[in-house]
């Protein structure tokens, strides 16, 4: 039962963020009041800091995942934001926007999201070797290591004294064991939003880092926090509590030219469109504060850049043209994809990896991860009969074997810099474009693999071409050229929205390659179309907004290729499309405003479902009510399945089919046969929107402004 009926204390952090927000708010109270009034001199100043306090809770609360079991409360997030703005001399001024965070979600819902998340001990974590369609199921932890129980029973058929034999020494395909942890504070990987029958599966630790440091490792902002830094995230070592914190000054050069020059902790939009990131990857994106579903501008991650604009006004052919060049000189951040165990884990990629540090770091258990055919191997069972088809088996892995060695995130200096220009101008008859180019880092991670071990049956050296599925988890350099253009139609009543960028240097996972990726270019656009209609039973006065955009994205020269068991290449479609809808009312002179979003992700075969209303009460008080629903086809799980690389080891009989000969049975093949499974490539093929269709939730969000 979820402790949701206690109230949490505040932690350590939270204190700080509303202590801190506190001193802010009561020194620009204090500097407005003797901007105000100056004591002595009786006089007023022109320009006093103008100051404004918001205050937001959003709760969540989810239904059911993929276990079963209710989720229950996913958010209780209390912020704190100030926006304080001020004139200075000179023409400068200064903008400041400053947010504090309290989720108290880690306290009321510790058995999900806190220090009693996951298993209590390793017979609640079920791993399973698969032979001839029966699962047996082994439990994980240091009551007992796997290999040293089913998978032995297996082998002694297998491989003990040869082809048909029925006992054996019972040896493990790669190691006896592995030193013990503890079983609880677990969670099987994906268990949440996918079955795990049959498939690729191992433990993954879930517990703050503070409570369980296993697998915990620095993915880029995330990966090894304790409880208070994911209670309040805004204070760290970053920063993150200046969501804004610039000077900005206009600098006139004649002949109706400026210079614009803005220099500090700041947010960069260049792109045009909604949800959809096309040009407006400038700054990295924090996805755990409530995965794809918030506003760009809340979750944005802001960047100390500096930027500057000239502006050269109307020509012969423009009305307006501008220059801007941009400089982002802080240390490099990738996109923050949530932490295992948080309640907003994007494509639950963070499970992935923490699962996977844990292993390199400790060693662990594979559940159907040693694959054995015996279709032309005359292998007998137990009682003498043929034993026919492919056989899975859980498998010991030691550490340093197999998972995430290094994390490759890359210090500051110039060379790690990022560089962008655009330039944006309207034309006469009012047709407004922009064409961009950035060099950048990759804000989502590459995992490059090599082999780490030695073949366990010969002793020898690891082979170079192959791979035991063991990664450095790199951030690649990027160049990125394109473009938006903005148009209206009279006749349809409508504007439109275009915006393009091409890609080089973007790495992806890719099964048919020995190290298990491969650098791309791409191609991704999306149209946006804004049309106010009148919809008369919901507003007889005022329109009803559609807004609707198409996202596609395509990679060139994409791999793809059958295999005897499944699919193998790049798990990511060569051709995705994703579509969105937005109905917004207004109702009760716009106090009232439903909406509904729908998203549809074409190739995932996955959608969500977001209805909401707006109530303003009053011009500072609004509450909103909604809902986020997610769904998927039937067909999905097996659109989702991928190779997973499983078969692409080096070592006999464990291996891929030889390639040269599919119809051999076994052979010493190292590449990949298509043996499929969710993990771990499955999440690509999901989706944000697929990977989440169990994270069904309403909500309920007050928002005040002092």
């Amino acid at each position: 039962m979820h402790e949701t009926t206690k109230q949490p204390k505040l932690t350590r952090c939270a204190l700080a963020t509303l202590m801190a927000l506190a001193a802010v708010t009561g020194g620009m109270q204090a500097a407005q009041a003797a901007d105000q009034e100056i004591p002595g001199a009786g006089v007023v100043a022109e320009d006093p800091w103008k100051v404004d306090i918001i205050y937001e809770n959003d709760t969540h609360y989810r239904g059911k995942d993929n276990t079963g079991k209710t989720v229950g409360l996913s958010k209780f997030r209390n912020t704190l934001q100030l926006e304080a703005d001020k004139k200075l001399s000179d023409g400068w001024a200064f903008h400041g926007v400053f947010r504090g965070t309290y989720d108290g979600v880690y306290d009321l819902n510790k058995d999900q999201f806190g220090n009693t998340a996951g298993s209590r001990s390793a017979a609640d974590v079920q791993l399973q070797s698969t032979v001839n369609g029966v699962y047996i199921p082994a439990q994980w932890g240091a009551a007992t290591n796997i290999g040293n129980t089913a998978v032995d029973a297996v082998e002694k058929i297998l491989i003990g004294a040869g082809p048909g034999a029925a006992g054996g020494p019972g040896i493990n395909a790669f190691v006896d064991g592995y030193p013990a942890q503890s079983g609880a504070g677990l969670r099987v990987l994906g268990d949440s939003w996918h079955n795990i029958n049959g498939g690729v599966a191992f433990a993954v630790p879930v517990r703050p880092c503070n409570v369980d440091s296993r697998g915990c490792r620095d993915f880029g902002g995330y990966g090894d926090l304790n409880k208070d830094e994911l209670a309040s995230p805004e204070f760290n070592k970053r920063l993150d509590f200046l969501r804004e914190a610039y000077m900005k000054k206009t600098y006139t050069l004649g002949d109706g030219k400026e210079m614009f020059v803005k220099l500090g902790k700041q947010q960069v939009v260049w792109g045009r469109t909604d949800l959809f990131r096309v040009l407006d990857v400038i700054n990295p994106v924090d996805y755990s504060r409530n995965n794809i579903y918030d506003e760009l501008q809340d979750i944005r991650i802001p960047m100390w850049i500096a930027q500057t604009e000239y502006r050269m006004g109307a020509s012969e052919n423009m009305q307006d043209r501008n220059l801007q060049f941009i400089w982002n000189f802080d240390k490099f951040r990738p996109n923050n994809l949530g932490q295992c165990g948080t309640p907003n884990v994007i494509l639950d990629a963070g499970c992935f990896f923490r699962g996977m540090a844990n292993l390199w770091d400790n060693g662990g258990t594979v559940a159907n991860f040693a694959h054995f055919s015996t279709a032309t191997a005359g292998v007998l069972n137990a009682g003498g009969m043929p034993v026919n088809g492919n056989m899975y088996m859980a498998t010991n892995f030691g550490a340093h074997q197999i998972g995430i060695r290094n994390v490759d995130l890359p210090g500051w200096s110039l060379a790690n810099g990022q560089f962008g220009m655009k330039f944006e101008g309207v034309s006469k008859d009012g047709l407004a474009f922009s064409v961009n180019a950035l060099t950048y880092r990759s804000q989502l991670p590459s995992l490059h693999a090599f082999n780490s071990a030695q073949n366990p049956f010969t002793g020898k050296n690891p082979d170079p071409t192959s791979s035991l599925i063991a990664f450095d988890m790199v951030f690649p350099r990027v160049n990125l050229i394109g473009g938006s253009l903005d148009l209206q139609s009279e006749a349809l009543g409508a504007a439109f929205r275009l915006e393009g960028a091409f890609t080089q240097g973007e790495e992806f996972a890719n099964t048919a390659r020995p190290q298990l990726y491969s650098s791309n270019r791409v191609f991704r656009g999306v149209i946006g179309i804004d049309r106010p209609t009148f919809v008369p039973f919901i507003s007889t006065s005022r329109t009803t907004l559609f807004s609707a955009q198409m996202f596609w994205q395509h990679i060139f020269n994409h791999e793809e290729y059958k295999g005897p068991l499944g699919t193998y290449g790049m798990p990511d479609w060569k051709d995705n499309f994703i579509g969105t809808l937005l109905i917004k009312g207004f109702m009760m002179n716009d106090r009232l405003s439903p909406q509904i979003i729908l998203a549809r992700d074409f190739q995932a075969r996955a959608f969500a479902v977001a209805p909401s209303v707006e109530w303003s009460i009053t011009n500072d008080l609004k509450l909103t009510f909604g809902a986020n629903v997610k769904g998927k086809s039937n067909d999905s799980d097996a659109r989702w399945a991928w190779a997973d690389c499983r078969d692409c080891n080096p070592y006999s009989p464990f291996t891929a089919y030889d390639q040269s000969n599919p119809g051999a049975g076994t052979g010493n093949g190292t590449g990949s046969i298509g043996l499929s499974g969710m993990e771990p490539l499955g999440r690509f093929r999901a989706g944000p929107i697929g990977a989440a269709f169990k994270e069904n939730e309403v909500y309920f969000t007050m928002r005040y402004k002092f």
